[in-house]
């Protein structure tokens, strides 16, 4: 049988994901659930940690953004994960195919984005900065699951598979935690440190495989992609691929070599935990 035939007899998501009202729904969801993690990030960690209390204000949002920024990393992993393993319709049509929790997970992540950008934005009117590369990167991130919202014949392959790319955050935020509270040189930071690079070499390989994908199916794209989206996608993925991952791979590496807060100028990692009479000039950064 054909290949397209074959995806034309797949199952169709629920009729429900094509009324903007549930789509709208699904994103407030989304956005709710990861402004409750922030949160509950701040809560927790003013109850029980010491280094916590000891950050600069522009830290512990910094803090409480890599903790969201995990949470959402392990959902963005299994959905990635799952599209690359599974005989769904999305692995068997990557250009048109979409399941029920592909558009879960499309919807979901539109609502994180969404908190993202106002988080950004909002700590730099408040902290008086702006990171202009964390900004072009999470607008890239916001418009593309966004147009894939409103460009809705799209399939959801690629953009499970670039979910995936989130794989690092889990461990970039035990490793910066863990490097503010003093913990740097010790065998279970390094321990994560090394899984955390591994995850950043694993990204530059998904990346190579989505521009695979997309060359071999380049006329399916053209015909069926929206040319908004496609070179939204296609931008977003070289500066991914070319300038994004190595840069943020060599950090991490000479971070293990060196263990510096580089997030915050560069500042020696304290021995333990205390961050007083820190200097107020860092800026807001990124930890992917």
């Amino acid at each position: 049988m054909d290949p397209g035939q074959q995806s034309d007899t797949l199952p169709q998501p629920s009729e429900d994901y094509f009324t903007w009202d549930y789509r709208l729904q699904l994103i407030g969801l989304g956005f709710t659930f990861y402004v409750a993690i922030f949160l509950l990030s701040h809560l927790l960690s003013w109850a029980v940690s010491c280094t916590y209390h000891s950050l600069l204000a522009k830290e512990q949002v910094f803090w409480n953004l890599a903790a969201t920024r995990a949470v959402f990393g392990i959902q963005s992993t299994i959905a990635g994960l799952w599209a690359l393993t599974v005989d769904s319709m999305l692995f068997r049509d990557r250009v048109r195919g979409q399941e029920d929790w592909s558009w879960f997970n499309i919807l979901t992540a539109t609502g994180f984005f969404v908190f993202e950008n106002l988080a950004l934005h909002t700590s730099s009117v408040v902290f008086r900065s702006f990171d202009l590369p964390l900004a072009t990167h999470h607008f890239f991130a916001l418009s593309g699951y966004a147009g894939a919202v409103v460009w809705d014949s799209l399939g959801h392959f690629l953009p499970m598979v670039t979910l995936l790319l989130e794989m690092s955050t889990p461990f970039t935020c035990i490793s910066w935690m863990l490097l503010k509270a003093g913990w740097a040189h010790t065998l279970f930071w390094k321990a994560n440190q090394w899984v955390m690079i591994h995850t950043f070499h694993c990204r530059m390989v998904l990346t190579y495989y989505m521009w695979w994908v997309a060359v071999t199916h380049w006329g399916e794209l053209t015909a069926h992609v929206a040319l908004p989206q496609l070179l939204l996608f296609f931008t977003g993925l070289a500066l991914l691929t070319f300038i994004i991952n190595p840069i943020w791979t060599h950090k991490k590496t000479m971070q293990l070599l060196n263990p510096v807060d580089w997030n915050f100028s560069n500042k020696p990692t304290p021995v333990n935990g205390s961050m007083k009479g820190q200097s107020e000039d860092s800026v807001k950064p990124h930890n992917s």
